[in-house]
């Protein structure tokens, strides 16, 4: 039987995740705090890893309970602990002085800024999928969780066992983890941030080729292939079945298909 074993969240859309043992689902289908704030620049637009390589040189910490965060650089000791609400304006300067132009933090407490607006719920995979593309690569079960940014990892199932949380054409597929009623959309599409190094930034040569090689080949005899109009696909987006808000996920929950 599946089981939720890693519940992790990104406050800050593009900066580090925070683990913890429960998560509080929104109106919107959303966990609450993950993708809460995204930096963007003064024109509006997003600052994250697809438009610049410099959001991995930012090591950040964030604190749910005290609503803090700590910044500091890769290698670096020097640190700066900052209030997400009452020091706002220091937070948007300390980023701005490190990107090198003015940028600004927005925040959206019902959704969030999710990649994809039609499926804003949490995004699932398994560890046998992590440890298996960690394989592929000869990285760590670590590096590759950090490099995918998942926020449920299921344990107990075998490699790519969450390809079974979609189907043909638009159609969704139900399923229940814990107390919360999900219905799984479509395979993840990835971008150029799982093919660099989630702390250097320095690209993998060949990573993406690797993948979508290693990807087709190892299809599982379950996974709906119609739905990969390329194979640089991973992990599954998912919305709430009905409203689902203020039911919560726990490490332990179980899954089970409808």
């Amino acid at each position: 039987m599946p089981e939720l074993a890693q519940i992790l969240l990104y406050p800050i859309k593009a900066l580090d995740g925070v683990a913890v043992a429960q998560t509080t689902l929104l109106a919107s289908g959303a966990l609450k705090h993950d993708r809460e704030f995204a930096i963007v620049d003064l024109q509006g637009k997003v600052v994250n890893g697809k438009r610049t390589p410099a959001v991995h040189g930012i090591r950040s910490r964030i604190d749910l309970q005290t609503r803090t965060i700590t910044l500091s650089l890769q290698g670096e000791v020097q640190a700066a602990t900052l209030h997400l609400d009452d020091e706002r304006l220091a937070l948007e300067r300390w980023l701005s002085d490190y990107f090198g132009f003015a940028v600004k933090l927005v925040q959206n407490t019902q959704v969030g800024f999710p990649d994809d607006t039609d499926a804003p719920g949490p995004t699932v995979i398994s560890t046998g999928t992590l440890q298996a593309i960690a394989d592929w690569f000869a990285l760590s079960l670590e590096e590759t969780r950090r490099r995918f940014r998942s926020n449920l990892e299921l344990s107990s199932v075998e490699p790519f066992w969450e390809d079974r949380l979609f189907q043909e054409g638009d159609r969704t597929v139900p399923f229940q983890l814990g107390a919360v009623q999900f219905a799984g959309v479509n395979p993840c599409q990835r971008c150029v941030v799982v093919t660099r190094d989630p702390i250097t930034g320095e690209s993998l040569p060949g990573f993406q080729k690797t993948f979508v090689a290693k990807r087709k080949e190892t299809l599982p005899t379950w996974t709906e292939g119609s739905r990969f109009n390329h194979f640089f696909r991973l992990a599954v987006n998912t919305r709430t079945l009905t409203a689902q808000a203020g039911k919560m996920l726990r490490l332990g929950d179980q899954v089970t298909l409808s």
